[in-house]
């Protein structure tokens, strides 16, 4: 696990903002022991084959795009198959956030690893998706009709979390000028070009990583076509009523 952390925020698990966000890399055969904590989670697979995570009992095979989310207080656990190759995927979370607000907690599962049970979604009322897995395949569809694709809470049509939410964004020109509060951590899921943020040009390629703070001023470009993941803290702004946006 590489943690991606702000030099200038040290200690405190951020990679932008109130947002965590680190790489993780499973061998054949490993896995992560069952447990849950207060702080949301969602992860972005880079690549590799036979990656798989369980939720609440639901286990979900997983492959390169795919996005899954392991809500607030779920039980969780994950690795790969015997027969699967090394994987890497990108984590994100909310463990600042949790943190700030002396919130956060961690519980070990009573099994080493969950048994896979049929998880039930009949008359669901939990604050969260009950989606837990969005293939890249039916996302990317998706994408190619809007140009944007936002994950989302198909009984609400809001976030998949009450406090982060994610999406995929198709570049293939020069994007206007905007800022936002909130923060944003993109990575580059195909592709190559650019982004100009807070007066300053990065050039990215696929499996990049890049942040946005809260209100700096950006805009993408590509001279062919990029696909780009992030994930927000948009819904955490919103529900605070201290979400706003530009555009010139």
């Amino acid at each position: 696990m590489i943690a991606l952390e702000n030099p200038g925020r040290k200690g405190l698990s951020a990679c932008v903002g109130w947002l965590y966000s680190g790489l993780q890399v499973m061998r054949p055969g490993e896995f992560a022991m069952a447990h849950n904590h207060a702080s949301s989670a969602l992860r972005f697979v880079m690549e590799g084959k036979g990656a798989y995570t369980v939720v609440d009992g639901h286990k979900m095979d997983l492959g390169a795009g795919d996005f899954v989310i392991t809500p607030n207080g779920t039980w969780h656990d994950h690795g790969v198959e015997e027969n699967g190759t090394q994987c890497i995927w990108q984590d994100g979370l909310d463990i600042p956030l949790m943190n700030s607000l002396d919130a956060n907690f961690y519980e070990v599962h009573p099994q080493t690893v969950q048994t896979p049970a049929p998880l039930s979604r009949e008359n669901w009322n939990k604050p969260y998706s009950p989606t837990f897995l969005y293939k890249w395949d039916s996302c990317f569809s998706e994408l190619r009709k809007e140009r944007k694709f936002e994950y989302k809470n198909p009984l609400t049509g809001g976030p998949v979390m009450p406090t982060m939410g994610a999406r995929l964004e198709l570049v293939n020109s020069e994007s206007k000028f905007k800022r936002h509060t909130g923060s944003v951590v993109y990575q580059v899921a195909a592709g190559h070009g650019w982004s100009e943020i807070g007066g300053q040009r990065f050039e990215w390629e696929e499996k990049d990583i890049f942040c946005i703070p809260s209100w700096t001023r950006y805009r993408h470009g590509a001279s062919g076509e990029a696909v780009l993941f992030s994930f927000n803290d948009f819904p955490a702004m919103r529900a605070l009523s201290l979400y706003r946006e530009t555009h010139d």
